[in-house]
């Protein structure tokens, strides 16, 4: 079933498909080059600012909750990059602003039980 295409016009639809769908390869491709770069410059100032022990608290953080340990990576970031951090973060100091960003972002979870009749 042909759908009344000649041969030339079926090339022609599926060079244009093939280039299309080349053309988003390469964006997507391009994309995920832009990201690792990202990525690997938020690395490169986090090994700055951050102690070997604090590195790999927020390490071990990120693999329990990937979403606080982005906060304080964007958190020490913003504060890098603003000039406002004067002094390397240790353990200590990244645990008190880990438990400080973790108490503003945690949400109360309230569970409330209603009987028939009630």
């Amino acid at each position: 079933m042909s759908y009344g295409y000649t041969d030339e016009e079926l090339e022609q639809l599926k060079k244009r498909k093939l280039e299309r769908m080349l053309a988003e390869a390469e964006e997507r491709r391009r994309a995920a080059e832009e990201e690792a770069a990202r990525e690997a410059q938020r690395q490169a100032i986090l090994r700055v600012i951050l102690t070997p022990e604090a590195r790999e608290r927020l390490a071990n953080v990120k693999l329990v909750k990937p979403e606080l340990a982005r906060a304080v990576e964007d958190y020490l970031i913003n504060m890098y990059t603003s000039g406002q951090l004067k002094d390397v973060i240790d353990d200590d100091t990244l645990r008190d602003i880990l438990a400080t960003l973790d108490s503003k972002t945690r949400r109360e979870l309230r569970i409330r039980v209603r009987r028939k009749g009630e």
